[in-house]
């Protein structure tokens, strides 16, 4: 057998021979596995080749009936090795998103161990590995994976007394043209019907090139609808015809009214300089001037040939009206129609949250964001900074929240990091951990004050709380190892007698605080707290904290703790079942005390007895349409709380933009969240929703928003009061499948424009909120033609405006946005493509050619063609689509 050079070497580190035969006595050899060495292990995840494949979502009835809602797929894990390999004394971790039901195979077993976490080990059959002779591992997991971005990167290798490897073949690459993860190590999924279908009812078409293109169909080109549009829309806009045009070539010459600091302007100033327009003694004239008839964020901007002025009552009014100011400019075409704008927003609430807690997100996408946040209006950055996966923010005297609990590494006692999760592989040293320093935590906050952004921090508990939970065992187990063991219990947050067995959403047994014991409340103080004082150092009090307080997943039923706490305590907890809603009203009630104003997710809210609450409560519905998710916000809206509409049909940016496996994000809610639904969103009328969407399987759905009675004639579910209305709407990006900066960018951007229309402007096309109660669906008539063909027309003025103006700022400002796929089709030999932006070039490419800008209809007469879409700036490049 002949063998390269490279080979060789894979060889002798191993210590093994490629050949066949062995020279000395190979019964001996074969009875005895080579004792691994940290080279031949190094070597041998070096040289191994991993594919993961979803084989199909629907395996008949294989599945066990009473786990996953007896749903299940089956996937298959293929090793195969260059070189032969007898080593037994190994275990390979990975993460799968779907705990494993059954292992087809008598070689190798797969057992869950936390979270996502799983371990391959081989079994007393395993005989080692024959060179380039596959392993396969056939499995059946729950529920489905519908996702090529579902197979998690970074297996690694360990064995005893030997440091764990990364197996080189499931490392992540990153394609150069679009910036874009590719899994090297993954199957692209060729069968629609059983690799994409989640049921036999499922009519979700995969988003093929063809199917886009029809999706496109109605778009034209029409650069001047895109000149005078301001996103957000403002309340109203007159073109001053016949009076002439500014032209900002020259620059700006700012004057400013007495009282204001021009520091409360100069993020907004920046952004017209990015645009080219600076200021210049000499230039236009842009007075501001002080208003205080008008409202908090209201102001009006009048444009004229020989300057501009701009009328607010605060500096956030001041810097929204810079921002329409720049919204006019296309870059390179500094001249502006003379035109009078007078603007407020419709919500006073109009926020993003950003999940840095499954995996980090650096200071500097924070800053970026927070850029573009203020570009587009937006005014409250819900930072989620505490998880089960990670604890992001550094808290004076408890070093462990952010030495252990900020990141995750090969250890599994967790005295070091935490677990590893969703693909994060063994070493601790990777970009998905970290975490704020004090100092970094307080530059955002003064980032986001010279903005008008008002920053609201979460470490989400009871529940989703795995990190504080291990870092303050790693707390205890440093202090009372020198006996100290009141300082131990200080802030411990678990019963060590509790037995109750649970399972998360995300499969931990161990995610939840104990709600039970005064040391968890001492925590809970301790770190507002501390989150309090950066807030005051920056300048920026703390006037908000969001609880969390969704997903708990059952514990407390077997703790002594609490059985002696339901036993002896004088707080009118009597069940167990009321524990939840007790510690989120204690929390509420603590932070109210301090002058903090709590929030929290709607299901854990829904938990709590108002009448033990404070007055002013945020909730944010996270609760989907489909499944009768209006009725609760109308319930919360009805206690007087500020409902903040979450809904993650519509308002999940980590779920894909269409339907298509290679897009990254979880979809149990929406596998297709593109601009154009976002921005066709009614947010103050949620059930006239089901007039215009689909289900997550594309099935027709209704939403009753009349009365309804249970039998006892108890109000179970009823319309949204007169005089209630909903108090804001916020975007969310959850970071399970997000690793980068880049593609978090790609996530949020151009969705977050469309959010910032929908919190800003009040289209009207929406359909007025019935509050006598209404039944919608695809037949009752609500949304009607009329109103349909305004919001088409009312589309096509924005996708326009962000090929043709809007994406290139991005550009300038560095954006990574997500470039759309291009709609194609082929009819007598002739191509015809499209793009969901018109104003973006499209390029396509014959079988073996190169890339060619596509101007229109072209004859084609190589197969397969390709085509992608192409970046403002003309640089990045599109994720490519097959034309068949």
């Amino acid at each position: 057998m002949k063998f390269s050079l490279a080979a060789s070497a894979i060889l002798l580190a191993l210590g093994v021979s490629g050949c066949s035969q062995a020279p000395v006595e190979p019964a001996a050899v074969a009875a005895e596995p080579s004792v691994l060495s940290q080279a031949s292990l190094q070597a041998f995840a070096d040289g191994l080749d991993v594919k993961y494949r979803v084989i199909t979502n629907r395996p008949d009835d294989q599945c066990k009936k009473d786990a996953g809602e007896g749903r299940c797929f089956q996937a298959e894990i293929v090793l195969t090795s260059p070189i032969d390999f007898d080593g037994r004394d190994f275990e390979i971790y990975y993460s799968q998103m779907r705990p494993v039901q059954s292992v087809q195979s008598t070689d190798f077993v797969i057992e869950h161990v936390k979270g996502d976490l799983h371990r391959i080990k081989p079994t007393e059959h395993f005989s080692g590995f024959k060179a380039n002779q596959s392993q396969t591992l056939a499995f059946l997991g729950e529920l489905w994976q519908l996702s090529e971005t579902d197979a998690m990167p970074n297996y690694y290798i360990t064995a005893p007394g030997l440091k764990p490897v990364v197996i080189a073949s499931t490392r992540l690459a990153i394609e150069a043209e679009t910036g874009l993860e590719l899994r090297p190590y993954v199957e692209a999924f060729t069968d629609a019907e059983k690799q994409y279908r989640r049921t036999d009812n499922d009519k979700l078409p995969w988003a093929t090139a063809p199917v886009l293109f029809e999706a496109n169909q109605s778009l034209i080109a029409d650069p001047d609808a895109a000149a005078q549009r301001i996103v957000p829309a403002p309340l109203s806009q007159t073109l001053e015809a016949g009076i002439g045009t500014l032209d900002l070539s020259g620059g700006i010459a700012v004057e400013l009214p007495q009282g204001l600091d021009k520091a409360s302007i100069d993020a907004a100033l920046a952004r017209l300089a990015r645009l080219g327009i600076e200021e210049a003694a000499n230039g236009a004239r842009l007075k501001l001037v002080s208003d205080d008839s008008l409202g908090a964020e209201a102001y009006q901007l009048v444009i004229r040939p020989e300057g501009v002025e701009i009328k607010a009552a605060t500096d956030a009014g001041f810097a929204y009206g810079l921002s329409s100011l720049a919204a006019l400019v296309q870059p390179g075409k500094p001249v502006i129609s003379a035109q009078t704008i007078t603007d407020a927003p419709r919500y006073g609430f109009r926020g993003m949250h950003v999940d840095v807690s499954r995996n980090f997100h650096s200071k500097e996408f924070m800053l970026s964001l927070l850029d573009q946040m203020a570009a587009y209006k937006l005014n409250k950055l819900h930072l989620h900074m505490g998880d089960d996966e990670g604890w992001r923010l550094e808290i004076d005297g408890l070093p462990e929240l952010t030495e252990i609990g900020s990141k995750r590494c090969h250890d599994l006692a967790e005295n070091t990091c935490l677990l590893p999760q969703l693909g994060s592989g063994p070493d601790a040293d990777v970009k998905v951990n970290g975490f704020y320093s004090k100092a970094d935590y307080i530059e955002i906050l003064k980032y986001a004050s010279a903005r008008q952004i008002q920053v609201i921090p979460s470490m989400d508990m009871p529940g989703h709380s795995r990190a504080a939970v291990k870092a303050m065992e790693a707390r205890y187990r440093r202090l009372a190892e020198v006996g100290d063991i009141k300082g131990a219990e200080e802030f411990r947050l678990i019963d060590p007698e509790d037995k109750t067995v649970y399972s998360s959403i995300q499969y931990y047994d161990d995610n939840t605080l104990n709600v039970c014991i005064e040391s968890t409340y001492h925590f809970v103080d301790k770190v507002i707290d501390e989150i309090a004082k950066l807030h005051k150092e920056a300048g920026q009090p703390l006037t908000r904290y969001h609880i969390g307080a969704d997903e708990t997943a059952g514990a407390w039923l077997e703790s002594p703790k609490c059985e002696a706490f339901i036993a002896n305590n004088d707080k009118g907890v009597t069940d167990k079942s009321e524990l939840g809603a007790y510690f989120i009203e204690r929390v509420a009630n603590m932070l109210h005390d301090k002058g903090i104003e709590p929030a929290g997710w709607s299901d854990g809210m829904s938990h709590t007895r108002p009448e033990k609450m404070p007055a002013m409560n945020q909730s944010n519905i996270w609760d989907v349409v489909a499944h009768k998710g209006h009725q609760r916000a109308h319930k919360q809206a009805n206690l007087g709380w500020e409902v903040v509409l979450s809904n993650p049909e519509v308002l999940y940016f980590d779920f894909p933009y269409e339907a298509d496996p290679k897009e990254h994000g979880y979809y149990w809610a929406s596998r297709a969240t593109n601009s154009q639904k976002v921005f066709g969103f009614m947010p103050g009328n949620l059930p006239a929703n089901a007039e215009q969407w689909l289900d997550i399987e594309n099935n027709p759905f209704e939403a009753d928003d009349t009365k309804q009675l249970d039998e006892a004639g108890k109000v179970i579910s009823e319309p949204m009061q007169p005089g209630k209305a909903f108090y804001g709407v916020q975007g969310q990006l959850w970071s399970e499948t997000i690793r980068s900066d880049e593609q978090a960018q790609y996530m949020i951007f151009p969705r977050l424009l469309m959010l910032a229309e929908r919190a800003w402007h009040k289209p009207g096309w929406e359909v007025p909120y019935n509050h006598e109660g209404a039944l919608y669906n695809r037949s009752s008539g609500n949304f009607s033609a009329e109103a349909r063909a305004l919001q088409a027309a009312d589309w096509q003025q924005m996708a326009n405006t962000l090929g043709h103006k809007e994406l290139a700022k991005l550009d300038l400002a560095g954006v990574h946005y997500r470039v759309p796929t291009v709609g194609a089709r082929i009819e007598d030999g002739k191509l015809s493509a499209n793009i969901a932006f018109p104003g973006l070039g499209v390029e396509y490419r014959e079988a073996g050619g190169n890339w060619q800008p596509y101007q229109g209809p072209v004859e084609v007469t190589s197969l397969p063609v390709e085509v992608r879409g192409v970046a403002a700036d003309g640089k990045r490049k599109g994720r490519t689509l097959n034309v068949k």
